[in-house]
């Protein structure tokens, strides 16, 4: 198997007519599903007036209400507890817990089941296979092994390929790279925040070159960078390794991947997942490409805890074209765009933290760190950029050229702040790197 392309041929090439067929047979089932053993998400429905017999078509989807992160949070720690009454499932059939990171607010618990485990694991072994690991990687985890998902279902799946799997879990970043070098590790998954980390390491404190070490892929989650360009070329060119983007979350599941034809965008998973597109500002679907809205999905398979019409609050674009690749599933273009979240308005125009990174990592002579405030001064919005010099570079060198790249691609001025080298904070796992203080009490 090898030698095979695709994890599973059938279902990544499947024509798009028979791939939107079983997404509706799938869709009847796990609502059907759902309506029978959720409390929750049955008066949600009822609510709504909004039978199983009602899902006829793909289109009669869009008429099941949406389900929000906060609604979620609203329900656990009630019986059965905790996590309260969306489990489709008895309590004694929950094998994994999971929560969520807790950086968007309180965690959210996610029971699964052994099935869903094994589910997770396959969504995953898509996406490592596409990437080009095979049974002959090394591939090493340096992640600190937690009550998050993060990494811990490529874990499984690169062992579901046949790979040797090193976990780093409680090594220290010098530990962990000592570590690849002894064992020439082929191969690792972690944040692009790390991954930028661990090459600053190497470099600054063990005086090892990242880019001599046997790394040659790398896949990446948990935070837009992969999928910008400019961040990814600092990580790519540190490793000297391809670099390859995912996306996935704890209440959803590994849903999307960048394969070995690096198509400027990722796959949706459409076998397993559902996605649809949603206009933030007017709320209506966009099916075409051209648009970004947030995204709204629906795990077909995941029962302990189903996950149906999902707010993600992440931003995301189909793209306009197919992939070389031959998979049938659709690309988003570009990747996750960031998140409606952070997607704010300064002076009348649309920021997005993503233009930002883009900009600062794309500034030879400036450090990987970076964070952005946005408050007021008096009336006025304000917008704070924290960068870092790298050694022997002056702000004279840097500051014209970040300025007007900045205005370029976001229409916007900057208080620029400079800093030295290292006097950023650094990140082991997802950055905090926006706030906005207009959003608190002044």
């Amino acid at each position: 198997m090898s030698d095979h392309v695709y994890w599973n041929p059938i279902l990544e090439t499947m024509p798009r007519e028979k791939l939107q067929h079983l997404q509706l047979c799938k869709f009847k089932r796990i609502f059907k599903w759902t309506y029978e053993n959720s409390i929750f998400h049955r008066a949600l429905y009822k609510k709504a007036g909004i039978e199983p017999g009602d899902i006829r078509s793909l289109d009669d989807v869009r008429n099941i209400p949406k389900v929000e992160k906060s609604m979620m949070q609203m329900i656990q720690n009630k019986d059965p507890f905790p996590y309260g009454d969306a489990l489709c499932v008895p309590l004694e059939e929950v094998s994994i817990f999971r929560q969520t990171s807790g950086t968007t607010g309180q965690p959210v618990y996610q029971p699964d089941t052994w099935q869903d485990w094994e589910w997770w694991s396959e969504c995953w072994a898509y996406i490592l296979w596409s990437q080009g690991y095979r049974p002959k990687d090394r591939v090493f985890i340096p992640f600190g092994y937690n009550i998050f998902v993060a990494f811990w279902a490529g874990h499984y799946a690169a062992e579901k390929l046949g790979c040797e799997v090193v976990p780093g879990g409680v090594l220290d970043t010098q530990a962990r790279l000592l570590k690849i070098q002894e064992l020439s590790a082929t191969a690792m998954m972690a944040t692009p925040t790390y991954i930028l980390r661990m090459a600053d390491v190497a470099k600054n404190k063990l005086g090892i070159d990242p880019s001599k070490l046997s790394i040659n892929k790398i896949t990446c989650a948990g935070e837009p960078g992969a999928g910008i360009p400019s961040t990814k070329k600092r990580m790519q060119d540190a490793f000297g390794a391809k670099v390859y983007d995912h996306s996935g979350a704890t209440e959803i599941g590994a849903w999307s991947f960048e394969c070995q034809d690096q198509p400027n965008g990722m796959h949706v998973n459409e076998a397993m997942f559902l996605v649809e597109i949603e206009d933030i500002e007017t709320g209506k679907m966009i099916d075409e490409p051209g648009k970004s809205g947030k995204m709204i999905i629906t795990a077909l398979d995941r029962i302990a805890q189903p996950c149906i019409r999902f707010d993600s609050k992440d931003v995301i674009e189909w793209d306009s074209k197919t992939c070389s690749c031959g998979r049938t599933f659709r690309l988003i273009k570009g990747g996750v765009q960031g998140r409606a979240d952070d997607i704010t308005k300064v002076k009348g125009v649309l920021l997005s933290p993503v233009a930002i990174e883009e900009v600062v990592r794309s500034i030879d002579g400036l450090g990987d760190e970076f964070e952005i405030i946005v408050d007021k001064q008096g009336d006025i919005d304000r917008i704070k950029l924290k960068v870092e010099l790298m050694p022997d570079v002056s702000k004279q060198q840097i500051e014209g050229k970040l300025k007007d790249q900045l205005r370029l691609k976001t229409n916007l001025g900057y208080l620029i702040e400079y800093y030295d080298y290292g006097q950023l904070p650094r990140y082991e796992v997802k950055a905090k790197r926006f706030k906005d203080l207009r959003k608190k009490p002044q």
